[in-house]
């Protein structure tokens, strides 16, 4: 399994997914930076998630909070003080580890570690007077009564936010799991206490649906509850849910019922009233917070994972060919190229051309390629996980008529270039 992360890392770079952060100056541990590909797949995981739990519903309204807030947002909300990770030290090659990663790892210069006793790091980064925000949560509840006011909603409803997010982490690894920048999309949900434990229920089950609508295998989802003596410091109840990575089953995404401490903490420190009133029974009160978070890069790496397949050779290409193909079976809607368009051979250029211009009037997530066998560009179309690949040839000057080419059965269609557009609306919708 750990052989396959390998294999993922190598795959996503060759094909413009992921790179290394800075990566002429020797890169930067724990930042990457996304390419053409990459960005497209993000972008797709990002705006499903908007349309599903924003645009598709009445209860939820977005916002975009600053990155840098005052630091006292940061002392009213326990993470000055709170954000610890407990750090130790190998005294033989002096490279730091978190206490909780340190079980059976052996040291680079001598056998097993020899670590100093452990001390407390906030991971936080420090930015002048204030921190670099760990989390995209806060800008929610500090902006929690303006919201309120000029969105003109009422109790149960939600602020929902996508946002960058930086930790010091004190080590990075594998991949995109844990890295110092990432983008976090999360709700506060705000429901009348006494209200908060079936609405966790609801979220938990939404939230699960969501990633399983991605794609992902059901058989790689698991729950994990939180025990009580390791809950966060504002949680009543947290539940994660893990996906089994290469590197073993890791928190991919989690629920947690942040009760009103955020709220009444924030009113208590900043002397503003955050309670809400209600017209109809005239109470006032602070509302229960239920929390559904995930990281975006984690699901993204999830989604991968999930869609990355290495078989013996599947395409027929004019090359020996004794290297294994690579095929990631994206559902179309994550797809960062939904449909290519081929013509055998340069000859046939203008009537592909032709085809890719008419249908790039309805799918901008569309490429041409002419460059190489036609075996070759269905694999570099399988690698970036393009749903359909679409091939001009002689045939077509006769019968007016195209290939289509399903990437995972690798059936091929004749169809009319007229029924085209009906075809791929049918397929990718």
């Amino acid at each position: 399994m750990e052989n396959n992360l390998e294999k993922i890392v190598s795959w996503a770079k060759r094909r413009g997914f992921v790179i290394p952060g800075s990566e002429i100056y020797g890169g930067l541990s724990g930042i990457y930076d996304f390419g053409p590909y990459g960005l497209a797949l993000k972008n797709n995981i990002k705006k499903l998630w908007w349309k599903t739990f924003v645009d598709d519903r009445d209860d939820i309204v977005g916002i975009e909070s600053a990155i840098l807030m005052n630091r006292k947002v940061w002392q009213a909300s326990g993470h000055e003080k709170g954000f610890i990770d407990e750090l130790v030290e190998c005294k033989k090659c002096n490279k730091r580890f978190k206490a909780d990663d340190i079980s059976d790892m052996k040291c680079s210069k001598d056998g097993d570690h020899e670590f100093a006793n452990p001390r407390e790091f906030n991971t936080m980064f420090k930015a002048a007077e204030t921190y670099l925000r760990p989390e995209t949560a806060q800008g929610m509840f500090t902006n929690f009564k303006q919201v309120l006011e000029t969105s003109r909603k009422k109790i149960p409803f939600g602020i929902a936010q996508i946002g960058k997010s930086f930790r010091n982490e004190i080590n990075t690894k594998d991949f995109l799991f844990r890295i110092r920048e990432f983008e976090i999309a999360e709700i506060e949900y705000f429901v009348k206490p006494g209200d908060d434990e079936e609405s966790f229920e609801k979220w938990l089950k939404d939230w699960e649906k969501f990633i399983l609508d991605l794609g992902i295998k059901k058989e790689n989802l698991k729950t994990h509850e939180h025990p009580k003596e390791s809950l966060s410091h504002y949680s009543k109840k947290t539940i994660d849910l893990n996906y089994l990575f290469p590197f073993g089953e890791k928190e991919l995404a989690g629920v947690a019922n942040r009760t009103d401490f955020d709220l009444k903490s924030h009113e208590e420190k900043s002397g503003k009233d955050l309670k809400y009133f209600s017209e109809e029974t005239k109470e006032k009160y602070w509302p229960y917070v239920i929390e559904p978070t995930l990281g975006i890069e984690r699901l993204m790496l999830a989604v991968i994972c999930d869609a990355f397949e290495e078989t013996e050779a599947r395409t027929t290409t004019t090359e020996a060919v004794t290297e294994k193909e690579i095929t990631l079976h994206f559902k179309p809607s994550l797809a960062p190229v939904k449909i290519a368009i081929f013509p055998l051979v340069k000859k046939l250029s203008k009537e592909a051309q032709e085809v890719y211009t008419e249908l790039a009037k309805c799918w901008k997530d569309i490429e041409y390629d002419e460059t190489g066998s036609i075996g070759r560009r269905y694999r570099r179309q399988d690698e970036i996980g393009t749903p359909f690949c679409i091939t001009i040839d002689f045939e077509t000057l006769k019968d007016k008529k195209v290939t289509v080419r399903d990437r995972d059965t690798m059936k091929q269609e004749r169809i009319a270039i007229t029924d085209l557009k009906n075809f791929l609306f049918e397929k990718l919708s």
